[in-house]
C-alpha cells in the first residue's frame, strides 16, 4: 500500500503527471469540437437531401 501511495505522489510530483492531464483535456476539447462539427454536417447535408428529393417529387 505504502509503495502505491509513494508511486502516485511521484507521478503528481513529476512533469509526466500535469502533461498527461494535460494531453487529456485537449484530446477532450478535439472530440467535442469535431463531434459539434459532425453534427453540423450531417444535418447540412440531411437538408440539402430533403430540399433535393422535395424538388424531384414536386416535378414529377
Amino acid at each position: 500500500m505504502r509503495s502505491v501511495l509513494h508511486a502516485v505522489k511521484h507521478f503528481l510530483v513529476s512533469e509526466d503527471g500535469p502533461t498527461a492531464v494535460e494531453y487529456a483535456v485537449m484530446l477532450a476539447l478535439i472530440v467535442v469540437v469535431c463531434i459539434a462539427a459532425i453534427t453540423s454536417l450531417g444535418q447540412s447535408a440531411r437538408d440539402k437531401f430533403q430540399k433535393v428529393s422535395d424538388t424531384i417529387a414536386n416535378a414529377q
